[in-house]
């Protein structure tokens, strides 16, 4: 029998407690891995082991596949209605809604990020998600085209079949939901890892799944680590398709599984160093609190996260000054305190403050490359270095908590690395740079002055709350700084002259860039990268396209016979 969790939130002051199987779900069963061997899942603000996983290997991915196809010919794809598929998933989520404070804390316990954030944003995102695609699921229509009289010609939009998609440890409930809606709104069937490290969040929804309606073996969930359960969906001969949010370099190595076996689709959504842009005539104050909001948002860790920021010369030390104040007061610490900000790595209380923040910065669009004009740096660099010293590290499960813990050892190893990379090659540390206390996964917010093109802190992706904040002078130097990256995932622009913003806008090598904000995403909108931040694009209409093939079918009614 797989193994149960059972926890009781009481400690962390809510009266509720949750009990789920942590097995692999695998046709409408939850069941050991056939090895029988197990994954220890790691409390990140303690350090602690708090439950066990069953470990998938090859033959489970091939069990899981077996059922997905059967599923897929039986009782789903072109079986199902695409009124009747709506339906399922706009059930699923009334049900993550109905229990979403259990779901929430369930995420901030594994994953580190704010209890706040995790029922606020990601719960109630990944619920809207599922909403929204179950809207989309009987609307993702062909076209007709003219040819002439003697010839009906048009296009169906049908399912691939069976699918699979590996997710990260970032967003795991919210990844969880923008892989799993748009496939299963057009009729696919899917078998899916979560990470090994925030396996959680997935499992507990996922047994919410027969509840719904939703037919055995349409949805298979096969923990384990990349290089076996991951490895296995990327090659396997009836896996037609494989979508994955992470890396870069294992994203090459997803690609290089997918040819090499049945030239199977691929969509990838990958890695990023984002610039966050601030000419001189910004409202510095809001630019200070989006900049914040765009590098320590989920503790860093975030694809998108605004981690290289460019500041203008004129307000540059006005910037780093402000930004500093600010960042000194965001609370690192429990992610179940409500004062919390950035949780171990992996943690995200819901607050307007610069985006490279958010998640802990473990975000792949993070605005951790910030640009200021030179004439506002200084002022800027001011601004922004208050602001972060107000961000509290701490309990997930505080109120006043900005920033829990990163997600794993490996990751604060990884983050730490760099910080000691930026002193080494010469940055100036504004503010943090250390670890947080001497239990779990924290790290001190860090901002990073007088940096230079080459450091390694403004070229590679930390995913951590990390950023570097550099001065450019007009339009033609920092369009010409912000593309110098090989990712193009994301980017920002303030500037109270709109012209100037879109046309600075229109010229960065990225797939968002917002205007005046940061990391705002919506349902509605496609998300997706330039360069080697991905292929293919996440949300709105413009997913579905990821999970259909289209057939174009030509009917003779008048023509004769050659």
């Amino acid at each position: 029998m797989p193994h149960t969790f059972e926890y009781s939130f009481e400690d962390h002051g809510h009266k509720f407690s949750t009990k789920f199987s942590t097995g692999l779900l695998i046709d409408g069963k939850f069941v050991d891995g056939c090895n029988g061997t197990t994954i220890d899942v790691v409390n990140p603000t303690t350090g602690k082991v708090i439950t066990k996983i069953s470990e998938g290997s090859e033959k489970d991915v091939d069990l899981a596949v077996k059922a997905a196809q059967k599923a897929y010919d039986t009782a789903w794809g072109l079986n199902v209605s695409g009124v009747k598929r709506g339906q399922i998933l706009i059930r699923i989520a009334e049900l993550i809604e109905r229990d979403i404070d259990e779901i929430a804390a369930v995420e901030a316990l594994d994953n580190g990020k704010a209890f706040s954030i995790a029922k606020g944003f990601d719960a109630s995102e990944a619920a809207a998600c599922f909403r929204y695609y179950g809207g989309w699921a009987d609307k993702h229509h062909g076209k007709v085209a003219e040819i002439d009289d003697s010839r009906l010609a048009y296009t169906r939009h049908e399912p691939i079949g069976v699918v699979g998609q590996i997710i990260p440890w970032n967003f795991p409930l919210l990844m969880f939901a923008w892989k799993l809606a748009p496939a299963l709104a057009t009729g696919n069937t899917v078998v899916i890892k979560p990470s090994e490290f925030t396996p959680l969040s997935a499992l507990r929804v996922a047994h919410l799944f027969k509840e719904a309606g939703l037919p055995d073996g349409v949805v298979n969930v096969v923990s384990g680590y990349g290089q076996t359960v991951g490895a296995a969906i990327s090659s396997h001969m009836k896996i037609e398709k494989v979508a994955f949010t992470g890396s870069t370099a294992v994203g090459r190595t997803i690609m290089k599984a997918a040819a090499a076996s049945n030239l199977k689709n691929v969509t990838l959504e990958l890695g990023g160093k984002s610039p966050n842009i601030i000419f001189n005539d910004a409202d510095l104050e809001a630019a200070v609190r989006w900049a914040a909001f765009g590098i320590f948002f989920n503790h860093g860790q975030t694809c998108c996260a605004g981690s290289r920021v460019f500041v203008q010369s004129g307000v540059y030390d006005k910037f780093v000054e402000l930004f500093t104040a600010h960042v000194n007061k965001l609370k690192v610490g429990d992610p179940f305190k409500s004062e919390t900000f950035n949780c171990p790595v992996s943690f995200i209380p819901v607050i307007n403050f610069v985006y490279i923040s958010f998640n802990h910065g473990q975000t792949c669009c993070a605005g951790s490359r910030v640009f200021v004009q030179s004439g506002v740096h200084d002022k800027f660099v001011e601004l922004f270095t208050a602001h972060v010293n107000k961000l509290k590290v701490g309990d997930p499960f505080k109120s006043e908590t900005f920033q829990g813990p990163q997600v794993s050892q490996i990751q604060f190893d990884r983050i730490m690395g760099y910080i000691e990379s930026g002193k080494s090659q010469g940055a100036t540390v504004a503010t943090g740079g250390e670890r947080h206390g001497t239990e779990g996964y924290f790290i001190q917010p860090t901002v990073f002055t007088n940096v230079k093109p080459e450091m390694k802190i403004i070229q590679e992706e930390i995913f951590g709350p990390v950023v570097a904040i550099a001065k450019f002078e007009d339009e033609e130097d920092i369009i010409r700084q912000a593309n110098d990256s090989i990712y193009g995932l994301a980017a920002a622009v303030f500037s109270r002259d709109i012209s100037r913003a879109l046309g600075v806008a229109h010229k960065l090598h990225a797939g968002t860039v917002w205007v005046n904000c940061y990391n705002k995403l919506n349902n509605q909108m496609p998300f997706g990268g330039f360069k080697q931040s991905g292929i293919g694009r996440e949300l709105g209409e413009y997913a579905l396209s990821n999970y259909t093939s289209v057939k174009s079918v030509h009917v003779n009614l008048t023509e004769p016979a050659p």
